[in-house]
């Protein structure tokens, strides 16, 4: 643990972003001392991200958070794509929940971001600076000193680790010279959100008319928005002007509406980038988010991809300065993240050359062979239950992986969340059980009948809960279980399901809900001993559990 006089913060997070948010969440309900930084003199209030996954909603359940959040949310998302002529000739709609939430969400970013703010005030251990913009650093062997000015006031300061969550253009990656590359699109696009929804139907509408490529989405609270491909020649100041707004916009609104009755939040001209971060980890120094990779808006996962990094990142942060291990477990994050966010990249790069190509023909040829392929009901379930996005898999970091497993291997993958039963009658989704560490989740057994002494100071020291699930009918038996096992009732035989068709009872479960090693119960010795390999443990600084973080946050 870190000197309090030494250090002004554990942990400075630049950028109060989602991704910063996120990060400062985490740590606080780690205990960690983290301080945010944002050089704006409040959150950004107009809508920037608009779709939310399954993965990211996990995340912010973990942080205590989703009650809150979903108020903000539209679930069920779907996202159609449309030819020119008005035939759908693509539609994501998928219906699964195998992470316990819906997989496509839109939501209302700047209500969301709030959320996230408030949710600091819960941890004594946190807080926000905003007017404060980080000028330079400089990191040496024990921590990281930050000039940073703080409403036109220099201000010097101390911490362990500094996260750079400061966006595409982040000072402090260019501070690091580490490269970002890729490319930026020829294209623009203008954005116009507007704050009295003009259409109300729901959905991502995208419209791959090669004369003028066009999106309309809904979002919550009566916004709608709308984007256009702006071509070669055109300027922001030209397509924003009165009379060529009324011109974009009537092809998307009914005859004689009047636009003047429109209430604009924003009107802006972008163009995509799809870019990556040669290094995210630089000594004490870690980029997340845009600041790490940028990528176009297709398939709706820079915001996404941004809270992936956060999950990963903040929980091997605390672990590391709790003093459970070393600082090489920061390493595993440049190991795990950057691989799927350039698969997320290729995928919204492909995505995009499929809505909008501005070739007669390639359009002519993609409505086609969509026709032909929406015959074939395997090809149009693939889809239309997004089967297609790459799905985080870590080959390598803090996963065991063992042939016996064979392929695709449930380790290094995201590890389901059913809902499940407590022995008092309460039903919650898995990850409200489990806590904010380690967990070694068996089916029907208790690993405690096999765990050696040595395990038993690895499980400590990864903070880690011992959890048996059962069918519910059984949970009220205790012939097969110890005192230190808890019991969990498989509300949906869902967990039995998924022991059913992997080769193995027990999973070390990472604090991101990742399976770090599966095993047997005669296996389990071994399995611990390896994954304490692979976080770089340090056995002789275990403590005893201490209370749930988060409780003490809300306390406070």
């Amino acid at each position: 643990m870190t000197s309090e006089k030494e250090f002004d913060a554990d942990v400075i997070v630049a950028g109060a972003g989602p991704v910063g948010l996120t990060i400062s969440n985490t740590l606080g309900q780690y205990g960690i001392r983290v301080l945010l930084l944002e050089k704006g003199d409040a959150l950004i209030d107009y809508p920037r991200a608009v779709g939310m996954d399954d993965e990211c909603l996990r995340t912010i359940q973990n942080i205590g958070l989703s009650d809150v959040v979903q108020q903000h949310l539209t679930p069920f998302h779907w996202m159609r794509f449309v030819t020119a002529s008005g035939r759908v000739y693509a539609s994501i709609e998928p219906r699964t929940d195998e992470f316990g939430w819906s997989r496509r969400n839109a939501f209302n970013q700047p209500a969301v971001d709030a959320e996230l703010l408030t949710g600091l005030q819960r941890f004594p251990n946190a807080q926000a600076w905003f007017s404060t913009d980080v000028e330079s650093f400089v990191q040496d062997a024990d921590g990281v000193t930050v000039q940073v000015k703080r409403a036109g006031e220099a201000v010097r300061l101390r911490c362990c680790y500094l996260v750079g969550s400061d966006g595409g253009r982040s000072p402090i990656r260019m501070a690091l010279g580490v490269g970002f590359g890729g490319f930026t699109d020829t294209s623009q696009w203008l954005v116009v959100d507007i704050r009295n929804d003009p259409l109300g139907v729901p959905n991502i509408y995208m419209h791959s008319d090669p004369e003028r490529p066009y999106v309309s989405v809904a979002l919550p609270d009566g916004v709608r928005r709308f984007e256009f491909m702006i071509f070669e020649g055109e300027t922001e100041e030209q397509i924003t002007a009165p009379a060529r707004m009324a011109e974009l916009l009537a092809k998307v609104l009914p005859a004689g509406t009047d636009i003047n009755q429109l209430d604009f939040i924003r009107k802006r001209v972008y163009t995509h980038n799809a870019r990556i971060a040669d290094r995210w980890r630089v000594g004490r120094v870690c980029l997340t988010g845009d600041a790490a990779h940028i990528m176009p808006v297709w398939q709706g996962q820079g915001y996404n991809t941004g809270m992936r990094d956060a999950t990963n990142l903040a929980w091997k942060l605390a672990y590391v300065i709790h003093g459970r291990t070393s600082d090489q477990l920061l390493e595993t994050y440049q190991v795990e993240r950057p691989r799927h966010a350039k698969a997320m990249i290729d995928l919204s790069v492909a995505a995009g050359r499929i809505f909008y190509p501005r070739n007669p023909l390639k359009a002519k040829l993609r409505d086609l062979s969509t026709w032909f392929l929406n015959k074939i009901p395997a090809v149009r379930s693939y889809f239309s239950e997004m089967r297609y996005k790459p799905m985080p898999f870590y080959e390598d970091g803090v996963v065991v992986h063992s042939p016996r497993l064979g392929s695709p291997s449930p380790v290094g993958r995201m590890f389901i969340q059913p809902k499940v039963r407590t022995l008092n009658g309460e039903v919650k989704r898995l990850d409200d059980t489990l806590g904010h560490g380690f967990t070694l989740l068996a089916w029907g057994a208790d690993p405690n009948y096999w765990l050696s002494p040595k395990s038993r100071a690895i499980l400590q020291a990864l903070d880690a809960r011992i959890v048996t699930a059962k069918p519910v009918v059984q949970m009220q038996r205790k012939v097969d279980m110890t005192d230190n096992t808890e019991v969990i009732g498989d509300e949906e035989m869902r967990l039995k399901e998924w022991f059913g068709k992997n080769p193995g009872s027990i999973v070390v479960l990472r604090p991101d809900r990742f399976v770090a090693g599966l095993c047997f119960p005669v296996e389990v010795n071994e399995l611990l001993a390896a994954v304490a390999d692979k976080m770089g443990l340090q056995l002789d600084a275990a403590s005893p559990r201490q209370e749930d973080p988060v409780l003490l946050g809300a306390a406070a």
